[in-house]
């Protein structure tokens, strides 16, 4: 069975490289481009795995990654921010809203699938 993988991210570019990778690894990828579509989009679909931007219109990252992982129906979905901000306080925010990871743009792509299977023990 596919993995379902949500990327959340208003770069277009970025979704699209994400996606494209990933669904050539083999997994279903559900995309959203701001905070909102994302949330909502993660509570209808339960997705394995989430790649969230910090910076997104409607809803920033942190918002929807805490509102996410203090739900007993969510919490358990890893969550890997992805984002330009690489200051310390940034990442404890980050830790602090329940991101199970913090990428730091500009990523190698094969470093974010890599951690994509680590935590999904693929």
């Amino acid at each position: 069975m596919k993995k379902t993988v949500l990327i959340a991210d208003d770069e277009a570019d970025i979704v699209e490289t994400l996606q494209f990778m990933l669904e050539s690894d083999g997994f279903e990828v559900l995309t959203a481009y701001d905070g909102e579509e994302a949330l909502n989009l993660a509570r209808r679909a339960i997705p394995d795995i989430i790649l969230l931007d910090v910076m997104m219109p409607k809803i920033n990252g942190y918002k929807v990654s805490r509102l996410l992982k203090f739900d007993k129906k969510f919490q358990d979905i890893p969550i890997l921010m992805i984002t330009a901000r690489s200051q310390e306080e940034d990442k404890l925010i980050g830790e602090e809203t329940g991101a199970d990871e913090y990428i730091t743009k500009p990523f190698d792509i094969s470093n974010v699938i890599d951690l994509i299977n680590k935590h999904l023990q693929v």
